[in-house]
């Protein structure tokens, strides 16, 4: 049998009260054709019939169904045919004409009724079991045909308490008579629990047919109840939207037609719904926004997209007034999917628009306002903070725009130098235009951004300067302006610059709301430019105070080449940056030794440089005393401690031993890493508080970073400090730096030290180009932190520049002593230092004889100064003091002190050495004759 396609749709579950009235359609059907309610008779037996004769009945079957639909389709090409073109469903409406030669049950669905309803077919037996069963019946009753076949449909599909009456009504079917009711069916389901399955209701017609061998038989029609109804309510829908909305709406066709338009739209439009069916956008809108709308509609016909809220622009039949509306377009399907149309569901916006338009007009000024709050200021430069005053007004308030500013501000004077008559220098440093760049030609001759300049003292922006009050400049005849506004920047009761605001003409003309929101944005940007002088003032003197702090020139040390940069923090990052605490310093040391150091304050500005020169200079006492790296560090950690207390390092221990809130304001913390490196030995001594590792480079090697314990930030206190003591051969490149160098918000502190050593790939080069190319190779112009950076090459002292002898511990080492200080003298040209040599090693070994212990070392060292040091084993240090007229000895160490350019002690791991130092004669310097040195003695 044929099958007519459909879309399969769910259906609901019936209601008890569904299932009554299909049980008593089935009894009035059954009493309608005379059979008894319950008699319990059954149809009678239907003789078995031959294969041949079932063969026979299949074609004949087949055979009347193709000349039925043959039949079908001509008819149906005959009455399109014959309909009127302009009726929806004479065109086809979302239809589609069948293939010639093609049959009615084509491929493609032929867009009828039965793309909506559910209809299924089946035909049963002679015997009362299902013989065949169409694809419909498996959508509809979800069950396959391979299944279905051989099933009693009674049994399978009608509830128990009904299976005794179906049974009877198919025994009268099977007798050969029509039934059709509303029947409650229930699909069998192995996996519901109990065997129930889903249940349903269909309005089934059964006609009764007769096999080949004349054996009765049925043809059942089956139609879903629920979608049946489902499609009474869409089409109350339906109907509710053409003739109730207060919307317009249109149905359009894929020809871009109107096939439907409701009472809504025919009563704006003129006419019934009916005059509208046919016509296209074209005969609604003008030609432009025709083609847009049009463009549209294929847009979404094609796509699927909908389109919501977009704004359609026309006139009205008889009016002239503009209109504006809004329109949702979305496509339209048919029952089976198939795109058949576009609906459009517009409304009129235009009072909408009106008062949008009013209210952004009165909210201009405030979001203008809101809008100068969160860009101007944003930077504490003051160039910077006129850009952002006219990219704020330009062009949301005005068409051109400049900024003057006086000069003498620009240049660090302490208050602007405004003249009492207005025309005092100014400099123009902001211009901006939303005209192609044309020139700002209202306050009289063109200026250049950068140019110095003043106003005449009749001009309106001279009176504007020297009143304080807004100026309206009108525009020239012939020029581009029309108005200008002349706006003084006061700030603080000063004026500290002219803004002009400027409209071309047809713009709208400056009114006096206009004037209030120039003043307030030109009093905004006053302020703001007013801090920015103020904290460029604080910068600058920040900065020399640190440029103070650190050493003067090129450092110079024994045994090493040293080259150094600083670069403090600059304008081009997001703010202006404030001054920092790194420092850097190299302090000689007594022996040709030489302390590197390199150290940063957490922080910035003023505070953070002040904390740098105090612990800078604390530094330098402390190895002066020639204390080891790690006590140096400990001493450096109690004194940052005492930087944030009142009372100073003391008042802060005390503190630290009572519990209370820290004030982290006060909080000074700081990194530091000191090294100490001796020239005669090339070793180098390490201690590090928290600071980023030194770097070194050996001959012919890849750089590394030395593995020195970092320990904890100075002013933290409480944990000790590590000592790393490492060789350096002779031509090796150390390198000590701040965080500045290798660290910034787009490259972190890994990448960065990477870079860094990655960079120093040739040490032989000089050092100040060494220094050059690590610059121009990192990152070092983010200006986010100050850069310090200390490089020093290893140039060890020669082993003919030193002289070492040790002596035993009696009288005639004296002696001894002396006659290798004088070999050694003249061995180095220097016979000038002789006698005063002698006569000092004679005191110092003396001393080392009478008050030391152990063997007694004698060292010269020569370098850009001749040192000499005496070694003992004995703790207790040389203290001088001044000897009375009476006193027969103690004036061996003013002696000293009075012969020598510098001398001191310093503690040993294996007692002390006392040492003194003697510049080298160089034409210049005039040396102290020993003789006068011991008379003026007494």
């Amino acid at each position: 049998m044929s099958e007519i396609p459909a879309k399969a749709t769910e259906s609901e579950d019936p209601s008890n009260s569904g299932r009554a009235r299909a049980a008593g359609d089935l009894s009035d059907a059954r009493a309608s054709h005379g059979t008894p309610a319950s008699d319990g008779t059954s149809a009678s037996p239907v003789p078995a019939r031959s294969a041949a004769a079932d063969a026979r009945d299949d074609r004949d079957a087949r055979d009347d169904r193709a000349a039925r639909d043959a039949r079908a389709a001509r008819d149906a090409r005959d009455a399109r045919s014959a309909r009127d073109p302009r009726d929806p469903d004479a065109t086809g409406f979302g239809s589609e004409e069948p293939r010639p030669g093609e049959p009615l049950w084509q491929s493609k669905p032929p867009g009828s009724i039965y793309d909506y309803i559910k209809v299924a077919s089946f035909s049963i037996g002679p015997d009362g079991l299902v013989d065949q069963w169409s694809l419909r019946a498996e959508q509809v009753f979800g069950i396959p045909a391979a299944r279905a076949v051989g099933m009693d449909p009674i049994e399978a599909f009608i509830d128990p308490d009904l299976r005794a009456q179906g049974q009877r009504k198919m025994a009268e079917i099977l007798d050969g008579r029509e039934w059709t009711g509303v029947v409650p069916f229930r699909v069998p389901d192995d996996s519901d629990e109990g065997g129930r399955g889903k249940d349903g209701l269909a309005e089934v017609y059964v006609m009764p047919t007769r096999t080949e061998e004349g054996e009765k038989a049925a043809v059942c029609i089956v139609v879903d109840v629920r979608t049946l109804r489902r499609m009474e309510t869409d089409l109350a829908a339906s109907q509710a939207i053409f003739g109730q909305s207060p919307f317009g709406f249109l149905l359009i066709d894929t020809d871009l037609r109107v096939r439907r338009a409701n009472q809504r739209f025919a009563s704006l439009f003129g006419g019934t719904p009916d005059d509208h069916r046919g016509r296209g956008v074209h005969d609604y809108l003008a030609r432009p926004e025709a083609e847009r709308v049009a463009a549209t509609l294929r847009r979404v016909l094609e796509s699927g997209d909908s389109i919501t809220d977009m704004h359609v622009t026309g006139f009205l039949p008889g009016s002239d007034e503009r209109r504006h509306w809004s329109v949702n377009l979305y496509r339209v399907h048919s029952g089976s999917g198939r795109p058949i149309g576009i609906a459009w569901l517009g409304i009129d916006i235009t009072a909408r628009r009106a008062a949008a338009r009013e209210a952004a007009a009165a909210r201009r000024n405030l979001a203008l306002l809101n809008d100068a709050g969160a860009r101007i200021g944003n930077s504490l430069d003051l160039e910077t903070t006129a850009r952002e005053l006219l990219d704020v007004v330009v062009p949301g308030f005005c068409d051109l725009a400049t900024v003057d500013l006086y000069q003498g501000l620009l240049a660090g004077d302490e208050t602007p130098p405004g003249l009492a008559d207005g025309s005092a220098e100014l400099r123009r440093v902001a211009f901006s235009s939303a005209v192609s760049d044309a020139p700002f030609v209202g306050g009289g001759a063109e200026v250049a951004v950068g140019a110095v300049h003043h106003y005449p003292f009749n001009s309106p922006c001279a009176d504007a300067l020297r009143t304080a009050r807004v100026q309206h400049v009108p525009g020239e005849d012939g020029g581009l302006v029309q108005s200008t506004l002349a706006v003084p920047m006061v700030a603080h009761d000063t004026v500290v610059g002219l803004a002009q605001f400027a409209r071309t003409k047809g713009s709208e003309p400056f009114g006096d709301r206009d004037r209030e929101l120039a003043v307030e944005l030109a009093a905004r940007a006053a302020v703001c430019i007013d801090n920015a002088r103020l904290y460029r003032r604080e910068h600058e003197r920040a900065l020399i105070l640190q440029r103070s702090l650190l050493p003067p020139g090129d450092p110079v040390a024994a045994g090493l080449d040293i080259a150094c940069r600083y670069l403090p923090g600059n304008s081009s990052a997001d703010r202006h940056s404030e001054v920092g605490g790194d420092w850097f310093d190299v302090i000689e040391l007594p022996g040709h030794r030489t302390a590197l150091v390199v150290g940063d304050v957490m922080g910035r500005g003023l505070r953070a440089a002040v904390a740098m020169g105090e612990l800078r200079s604390a530094v330098r006492t402390l190895a002066l005393l020639d204390l080891e790296p790690a006590e140096v560090l400990s001493a450096l950690d109690e004194i940052a401690r005492g930087l944030g207390a009142p009372g100073g390092v003391q008042q802060a221990t005390r503190a630290a031993r009572r519990p209370r809130e820290a004030d982290l304001s006060e909080v000074y913390l700081a990194t530091c890493v000191y090294a100490v490196y001796d020239s005669v030995t090339r070793r180098c001594t390490f201690a590090n508080a928290g600071h980023l590792p030194p770097v070194l480079v050996e001959p012919g090697e890849d750089a590394l970073m030395l593995d020195v314990p970092p320990g904890m930030p100075l002013g933290v206190g409480g944990e000790p400090f590590e000592e790393v003591e490492v060789e350096l051969p002779e031509g090796a490149l150390l390198a000590l730096y701040t965080d500045g160098l290798v660290e910034s918000r787009d490259h972190p502190l890994d990448e960065g030290l990477q870079a860094f050593v990655g960079a120093l790939t040739d040490p032989t080069r000089p050092l100040e180009d060494v220094c050059d190319h690590v610059l121009t190779t990192l990152d070092t112009h983010h200006g986010e932190d100050d850069i310090a950076l200390l490089m020093a090459r290893v140039q060890g002292l020669p082993a003919d520049s030193v002289g070492d002898w040790t002596l035993p511990r009696e009288p005639r080492s004296v002696g001894r002593a002396r006659e290798f200080a004088r070999a050694r003298l003249q061995s180095w040209d220097l016979e000038a230092l002789v006698d005063t040599t002698e006569l000092l090693v004679s005191e110092l070994v003396t001393n080392a004889l009478r008050y030391g212990e152990g063997e007694i070392r004698l060292r010269l060292l020569l370098d850009r100064t001749l040192v000499c040091e005496v070694w003992d084993s004995g703790l207790v240090q040389p203290r001088r003091r001044r000897a009375r007229d009476t006193d027969e000895g103690g004036r061996g160490l003013q002696l000293v002190g009075l012969l020598s350019a510098a001398w001191g002690s310093r503690r040993t791991p294996r007692g002390k050495t006392v040492w003194f130092e003697l510049p080298l004669p160089d034409g210049e310097t005039t040396l102290t004759d020993p003789a006068e040195a011991l008379l003026s003695l007494f």
